[in-house]
């Protein structure tokens, strides 16, 4: 399942380990057994909130899937449907993120007038429920280019996103845009450098619109994570994961040293979430579950 199909159809879908650095991985012997990933609770230190993107697991119960999460000490399990929020508050769990409203798609955005209206009014009917449900942030996409300037998308969605921010800041929900990549997963996306989103962020000026930084996203187009968080740092709310190449586990089969991006958060006092948000090849509890240590540091 793609996460496109998963955030348009709102479908309801559903280590202990340790390691000397972001590079090792447990061997396969080592690792625990996937049932153990369900039950055993993981020591964790506390500096990092843990949240995972449901779409990543498609093959397994809302349920199921949120039990293990809360057994792990994840807090919160996100892009989830009004009609799914509460299974994770049975858990225990938040949602740190709500899923697109209908009219919000990836590919329709804010940044063409004509999309404005059916968009607001779905965020109106929205964020009150968010509010409501004590959820902390609602997604929202810029939308594809299909031929338009950068400049023409930053102010068509800045002047968009001014007629709903007023009702975030009165309800205390923030809005957060998110950074994808437009040369392999959502071609032709409008969003898709720091330093664009960034620069939305400040002519919309408002606390309740800021930025959704995915890792695995910024890795593909501009790379120097690191320095790149640290720069703006305030316009950031929340942040994905997900390895690079090929979306899979954040383990040493990749080129992201999770840990230290996770330290440098820790170093910025960062208080959102970090969301796990890649696709398992191998069982996918145990992933999880390792990818979870990974960031908790």
């Amino acid at each position: 399942m793609k996460r496109r199909d998963f955030l348009a159809t709102s479908v309801a879908i559903a280590t202990a380990g340790t390691q000397a650095s972001a590079f090792e991985s447990a061997a396969p012997s080592s690792r625990p057994d996937p049932e153990e990933a369900t039950t055993r609770p993981m020591p964790l230190k506390g500096n990092i909130n843990h949240s995972v993107c449901a779409w990543c697991y498609g093959g397994m119960p809302l349920e199921k899937l949120c039990a293990a999460a809360a057994a792990m000490g994840i807090k919160s399990v996100e892009l989830l449907g009004e009609e799914q929020w509460a299974t994770a508050k049975a858990h225990g769990l938040t949602c740190a993120v709500a899923g697109q409203v209908k009219a919000n798609p990836i590919g329709r955005g804010f940044n063409r007038a004509e999309n404005h209206n059916s968009i607001i009014a779905d965020l109106e009917a929205r964020l009150p429920r968010v509010k409501e449900a004590g959820l902390p942030c609602q997604i929202v996409f810029s939308g594809n280019r299909k031929g338009l300037s950068d400049e023409q998308g930053l102010a068509t969605c800045a002047a968009g996103l001014k007629r709903i921010t007023p009702l975030a800041e009165k309800l205390g929900v923030t809005l957060v845009m998110e950074l994808l990549n437009s040369r392999v997963d959502h071609k032709d996306y409008q969003c898709d450098r720091t330093p664009w989103g960034v620069e939305l962020v400040r002519r919309v000026g408002s606390p309740r619109f800021k930025l959704l930084y995915d890792v695995y996203h910024m890795q593909i187009m501009e790379g120097d994570v690191i320095r790149t968080i640290r720069d703006n740092f305030d316009h950031i709310a929340h942040y994905h994961t997900g390895g690079n190449p090929g979306r899979n586990e954040i383990d040493a089969t990749q080129e992201l040293n999770y840990s230290a991006i996770c330290a440098a958060l820790v170093e910025k006092k960062f208080t959102g979430f970090v969301a796990q948000e890649f696709i398992p090849t191998r069982d996918p509890l145990t992933s999880l579950r390792e990818a979870v240590a990974i960031c908790d540091v």
